[in-house]
């Protein structure tokens, strides 16, 4: 790992695990009461998510390359990007151990460990960054998720801001996570001649897992905000309800659940 993307990578962890206690010590909205330690992680997670999805938005858009060639081509701030990632699902993985039981992360930490994984063989070999961009996408619809978290964390449901934010997030989900998933898998399966089998077992590994989450959990919105809407509708299993409290960026809990995405 290059010595920039080694402090890009750590300077990522300290910023986010610097936010995560900033914010423990500045007052959080009264109707979070009961779910401070779940604002606090959504909201640094909706910066990250901001952070990589206007980033990966705006370096496709302006570097095609990185989504025709995506093991070779790219700009030197894209591998940048992908370091920052990787600094911050360590930094709310920590913080997911500091405030979970293992019972209740688990599912989280393997797909944070999965991602990280991926991300830092990326990092470390230069190589598929184009490929680490696309699946950054994914971030765009993590900040809808992220958003209708913390609606549910305030109580601000049912709402039209809520509403809104429901069909939006069941929108992204699929145009910037099945869609960007589904040509990572495609392209993949086209070009494993080339790949490394180590590669494609990583790979397909990290894919398998996001992908399975990103069903599961649309599903879970469709029914409970779509299908059979409550007025206090019950967060999905990937983003997380918080008993004793909740896991990194997806809040888990032993009360309802609702695990995120951070990927």
């Amino acid at each position: 790992m290059a010595p920039t993307e080694l402090l890009a990578t750590g300077a990522s962890f300290a910023v986010f695990r610097g936010l995560h206690w900033g914010l423990k010590r500045l007052p959080t909205p009264g109707s979070t009461a009961q779910d401070r330690w779940k604002w606090r992680n959504q909201c640094v997670s909706l910066m990250h998510s901001l952070l990589t999805g206007a980033g990966s938005l705006l370096g496709l858009s302006l570097y095609p390359q990185m989504a025709s060639d995506p093991a070779h081509g790219h700009p030197f701030w894209a591998l940048v990007l992908v370091a920052v990632s990787v600094g911050y699902f360590l930094a709310d993985g920590t913080d997911l151990l500091r405030n979970q039981t293992l019972g209740q992360t688990w599912e989280l930490l393997c797909h944070h460990l999965v991602v990280v994984c991926c991300f830092s063989f990326v990092v470390l070999s230069g190589h598929y960054v184009g490929f680490s961009v696309v699946c950054l996408l994914v971030e765009v619809n993590s900040i809808c998720l992220h958003l209708r978290i913390l609606l549910l964390t305030s109580r601000q449901v049912p709402s039209v801001a809520f509403s809104m934010t429901s069909l939006a997030t069941l929108t992204t989900l699929v145009l910037f996570r099945l869609v960007p998933l589904g040509w990572m898998s495609l392209w993949m399966f086209q070009q494993h001649h080339q790949i490394p089998l180590a590669l494609i077992i990583l790979g397909g590994t990290g894919l398998f897992t996001v992908s399975a989450i990103s069903i599961k959990t649309g599903l879970q919105i469709l029914i409970s905000d779509v299908l059979q809407p409550r007025p206090h509708p019950s967060v999905p299993k990937h983003e997380e309800n918080k008993r004793t409290r909740t896991c990194c960026n997806e809040p888990i809990t032993r009360d309802g659940s609702t695990l995120n995405f951070k990927n």
